[in-house]
């Protein structure tokens, strides 16, 4: 039960042939891994900041869809006035049944 507490993890070699430049490097390489790692616990745990970065991936989703709407709405259009002038007769025949509808539907209304 009274162990080293310096010996109870990885084992300490007392024959260790680096030089001291070389522990101390090693140390630091350790130092800077541990406070990556906190770092990275530590924005996990950033529940606010978390849903911020997320909030924002949604808006510059939705901005990326609009602009691309935009770039194709004009051709889209143009595509669709081609169509109808190409063979008006459905598109009027469609009109006049929705513009009966309308009609009976606003008569009914006391």
């Amino acid at each position: 039960m009274d162990e080293d507490p310096r010996t109870t993890g990885s084992q300490v070699t007392t024959n260790d042939q680096r030089s001291p430049a070389e522990i101390e490097a090693d140390i630091e390489r350790t130092r800077a891994q541990v406070g990556d790692t906190v770092e990275a616990l530590a924005a996990k745990t950033d529940v606010k900041a978390r849903a911020q970065d997320r909030v924002d991936e949604v808006k510059g989703r939705a901005q990326e869809r609009v602009e691309e709407l935009k770039r194709t709405a004009p051709s889209k259009a143009d595509e669709l006035i081609a169509t109808v002038r190409a063979n008006p007769v459905p598109f009027a025949v469609g009109g006049a049944v929705v513009l009966a509808l309308l009609l009976r539907r606003r008569r009914r209304r006391p």
